[in-house]
């Protein structure tokens, strides 16, 4: 009996092979990170970091100029001008002397003051001190001579000495609104003034009228003229003032002194004829600094020496540090070597040598190292060992410096020989 025989399943097809996985790309061979240079130049951040707190000092010095610039500038306009209302102007008493019929001329220069000199004019020099030398001596001159009025406004010792010869500045007023004290007309019209608040002076001149005294000193002079007119020196400003004219007798007072002639020449001396005199007057740093200031700058002074001692603080140890580097002696030596020469210190580089061998010699032969400069304890015990020799010890160990480069050469070559035979002795 024929059994069926099954067919076998067909055997499993082999498994395909596994497929490999993408490999990586082959990693490019790497280097270490090279690190960019490092700059020296500053950038723009760092500049501003670094100066932001000077400009800030600069900006803030800048606008406290200019502040104190807009707050002087406007009381200071117009100072003692006849045309300013401002309170150190003068234009109140140009418009009392022009209803009293006086004509006021502003001029500006020396020229123009001295062209308008005459018998029937007041000069009022607002600024005698400003001018030059050459100056005053053409107004003085243009002035005397003329018959008429001259008006100088607190002058100092300089200006006294070019137009009123005679007359001296005597120190301040003690006060402020002083008595007439004299006969003169103008004066006693107009009774107690503020003509104290400036100059007084002193003269030994004949039939000087001295008035408004302070302390013995006057403060108003009116000088008689060779040829009938006559100078007024004033040494107060405020009788002429706008905020002042109506204290006291001040506006009675500065009528009379200028209204005397029928025109008024109001002289301002211009920046030419200011710059000439104070460059005649040039005055050292110091000579500008109030006296109160050379205290103050003694105290600072002696504040900050006494702050530099409490916070000072004395230095601690020496602690010794590895060097950076190693330097051999031979290049240390041959670099010490190079300034001397350089230098051309002979001198210093004999006496280095010679030291430096006495000092072994001595621990060769047995002398203390305390004496070891000695010449007395040296150059016997170095004889001593080199007994019958004939070298010049006195003078190779203790001579004078070498004249020359190639003397310095031999010196070294003698105390090396000197030393070896000492040694082998």
């Amino acid at each position: 009996m024929s059994t069926a025989r099954t067919p076998a399943p067909p055997p499993a097809p082999p498994h395909p092979p596994a497929t490999p996985a993408a490999a990586p790309p082959a990693a490019a061979p790497t280097t270490a990170p090279t690190t960019a240079p490092t700059s020296t130049a500053l950038g723009p951040a760092r500049l501003w970091r670094r100066a932001r707190g000077f400009l800030i000092a600069l900006a803030a010095l800048l606008v406290a100029g200019l502040v104190l610039a807009s707050l002087h500038s406007g009381p200071l306009h117009g100072h003692l001008d006849p045309r300013s209302a401002d309170p150190t102007g003068s234009r109140a008493v140009a418009e009392l002397l022009k209803q009293r019929g006086v004509t006021t001329r502003v001029v500006t220069t020396t020229a123009e003051a001295a062209e308008a000199a005459g018998p029937g004019t007041t000069l009022l020099v607002t600024a005698p001190d400003l001018l030059g030398q050459d100056r005053r001596s053409v107004l003085r001159a243009a002035t005397d001579p003329a018959g008429g009025r001259t008006v100088l406004l607190a002058p100092g010792d300089s200006a006294l000495t070019g137009l009123t010869p005679g007359v001296r500045a005597s120190g301040t007023a003690h006060h402020k609104a002083l008595s007439p004290g004299c006969a003169l007309p103008a004066a006693t019209a107009a009774g107690r003034a503020t003509t104290g608040d400036g100059l007084r002076y002193t003269t030994d001149l004949p039939r000087v009228l001295a008035c408004y005294p302070s302390g013995g000193d006057p403060t108003l002079l009116v000088v008689p003229g060779a040829h009938g007119g006559d100078t007024v020196v004033l040494g107060s400003e405020l009788i002429l003032r706008n905020d002042s004219l109506a204290d006291e007798g001040n506006a009675a007072l500065a009528l009379q002194l200028l209204g005397s002639r029928a025109e008024l020449v109001w002289f301002i001396p211009s920046p030419a004829d200011t710059a000439a005199g104070q460059a005649e007057q040039e005055k050292s740093f110091f000579d500008l600094i109030p006296a109160g200031w050379a205290w103050a700058l003694l105290q600072l002074t002696a504040a900050a020496v006494l702050a530099a001692l409490w916070r000072g603080r004395r230095l601690g140890p020496l602690v010794p540090e590895r060097l950076p580097v190693v330097v051999r002696a031979s290049e240390a030596t041959e670099g010490r070597a190079r300034l001397y020469r350089k230098a051309g210190a002979r001198d210093r580089a004999s006496t280095v040598l010679r030291e430096a061998t006495r000092e072994r010699l001595a621990a060769l032969v047995g002398v203390p190292p305390a004496r070891a400069q000695d010449p007395a304890a040296l150059l016997p015990a170095v004889s001593d060992r080199l007994a019958g020799s004939d070298r010049d010890l006195p003078g190779l160990l203790f001579g004078p410096a070498p004249s020359d480069d190639a003397a310095l050469v031999a010196l070294a070559d003698h105390l090396d020989a000197l030393e070896r035979e000492v040694r082998t002795s």
